[in-house]
């Protein structure tokens, strides 16, 4: 069995990552969190994986773990994920994610394990302001971040390119667009709308929606796909390379609402809060994956209704 090596296990992505993989049988896990307490969110699956508390920030914990797990495979997903609060916290993010990366990838470099592939995970947020001849964005698109996260995204991204040409290090890159599914928690745009209407629908808060920019269009992937698209990037990606992974089709942030509030028998009035628009917004952001697509095969398969419908039955499970 190859070892699996996650950071960030804890995370919404993290979590179903564990799952997907631990389903193909293939595959020792150890997963890192950062939290003083030990996670008991893995259900009855949690004692087929290995929990060990890191601060990726640490280089010589980072360090450490790598010598002692010797993993085939890292997944790097320990990250500050949220543009939105990228803003009102820039330098927490820039120094978190890159510093993370760096004593990952200076581990592998100072003791030579060119072996190990290791997944970064960039974002489809590193193209920014696209402009409309862009539409659907590839890998060429020109880099115009619209956050600090966006900018600590790009240089996760291109640090991991330079330990690729400088020091032969495995390192497939792949540029995620948006993902969302059950899990998620809130400060993304679908697990707040989900979690308000949950809200409503049992008498916690008043039937009112507070929303931002519902004029955005973005790509959404369900990330119970995503997460099988991760898996292929490590099989299949040529080291030093980069893709694009997303669904190909955009979504007007007005719809998404309009579809959840159809699953929902409470009459629902939304209002605007100004506090929630970001200090500058991308209109529209559309991927091509034709490249990942082409190596790989992968595809959606996950309809978007349904993701959006396992979204909101999971908030109404918890709230």
């Amino acid at each position: 069995m190859k070892k699996v090596l996650i950071t960030g296990i804890t995370g919404f992505v993290g979590k179903h990552l564990t799952s997907h993989l631990l389903s193909q049988n293939t595959y020792e896990i150890v997963g890192t969190y950062r939290s003083a307490t030990i996670p008991t969110t893995f259900g009855d699956i949690q004692d087929r994986i290995t929990l060990k508390q890191l601060d990726c920030t640490n280089a010589q914990a980072v360090e450490e773990i790598i010598l002692s797990e010797k993993p085939d495979i890292i997944y790097h997903l320990a990250a500050q994920a949220s543009p939105a609060k990228s803003f009102g916290s820039p330098v927490e993010t820039l120094t978190n994610n890159i510093i993370a990366e760096y004593a990952i990838l200076e581990a592998l470099k100072k003791h030579k394990l060119t072996q190990t592939r290791v997944l970064i995970v960039s974002t489809g947020e590193i193209y920014g302001i696209v402009s409309p001849s862009d539409i659907p964005v590839d890998e060429e698109t020109p880099l115009r971040p619209a956050s600090p996260y966006a900018v600590s995204k790009i240089s996760q991204d291109y640090l991991s390119l330079q330990y690729f040409l400088a020091y032969k290090l495995s390192i497939i890159r792949v540029r995620p667009f948006n993902h969302i599914g059950p899990g998620q928690r809130t400060g993304f745009v679908v697990a707040d709308f989900a979690k308000q209407i949950a809200e409503i629908e049992k008498g916690k808060r008043e039937p009112v929606i507070t929303v931002g920019n519902l004029s955005a269009k973005r790509d959404f992937t369900d990330v119970r796909d995503m997460v099988k698209a991760y898996e292929l990037a490590v099989e299949k990606g040529i080291p030093g390379d980069v893709y694009n992974i997303g669904s190909g089709k955009s979504h007007k942030i007005a719809d998404l609402l309009e579809t959840l509030l159809s699953f929902s028998k409470e009459k629902i009035s939304v209002t605007e809060d100004p506090n929630l628009f970001r200090p500058i917004d991308v209109p529209e952001i559309l991927c091509d994956g034709s490249k990942f697509h082409k190596l790989t095969g992968w595809e959606t398969k996950t309809p978007f209704e349904k993701t959006l419908q396992d979204i909101l039955d999971y908030w109404r499970a918890i709230v």
